[in-house]
């Protein structure tokens, strides 16, 4: 049975327990009815940051492509362990994940000991979108088999109301296991790079 993650709350991925040769972190979101059918789309993006032992992204690749951040226009990781499924525009209608991020940890290398996982509305600020109007927002981690590890709710609530990113979960090695974090911070800012700029 998945765990339903707190803010902060940590958890060991054990190996008797899950198929860890590949975890899947799923996005998932719906947005509410708008009363405006002219409205822009949301289109959230989730991001991954995989960071050395001092914390930091290491290869900035040429403007992030071929380097350390997985996203929309760097899909895949050079190792080959980290990539993404892809940019969805438009968020989803059911429980199904708009986008994933597929991790192999038995492959990622040891010089990598944190996956950072962020969440973005594109041009959020522009559009004048935020968290506040999204419903049923998630995270989760599955393993290999497709079983639900754990799961991180974002509700819409009013404390969200100017939020447009978060950085949701990460994913860090300890004691040679991998172990699932979930971390919750919200932040106004609609540009992952402003969050990435803590990290290099």
């Amino acid at each position: 049975m998945a765990i339903n993650l707190q803010k902060g709350q940590t958890i060991n991925l054990r190996k008797s327990e899950f198929d860890l040769s590949r975890v899947t972190i799923g996005l998932g979101w719906k947005i509410r009815e708008r009363k405006n059918d002219n409205a822009d789309d949301y289109d959230l993006d989730a991001i991954a940051f995989l960071l050395d032992a001092n914390g930091k992204v290491h290869n900035l690749g040429d403007r992030l492509a071929g380097g350390d951040v997985v996203f929309f226009n760097n899909k895949q990781h050079p190792s080959g362990a980290v990539w993404s499924s892809g940019d969805n525009l438009v968020g989803g209608t059911g429980d199904d994940d708009c986008e994933q991020i597929v991790c192999l940890l038995s492959q990622v290398p040891e010089s990598y000991t944190k996956i950072l996982f962020i969440v973005s509305i594109y041009k959020g600020v522009q559009k004048g979108q935020s968290f506040g109007n999204v419903e049923k927002a998630y995270i989760r981690a599955i393993d290999a088999s497709n079983k639900e590890i754990a799961r991180y709710a974002l509700s819409s609530e009013p404390s969200y109301a100017s939020k447009r990113s978060m950085i949701f979960a990460e994913l860090y090695r300890h004691s040679g296991e991998w172990k699932f974090r979930a971390l919750g911070d919200a932040e106004e800012t609609d540009n992952f790079v402003d969050i990435l700029k803590r990290y290099i």
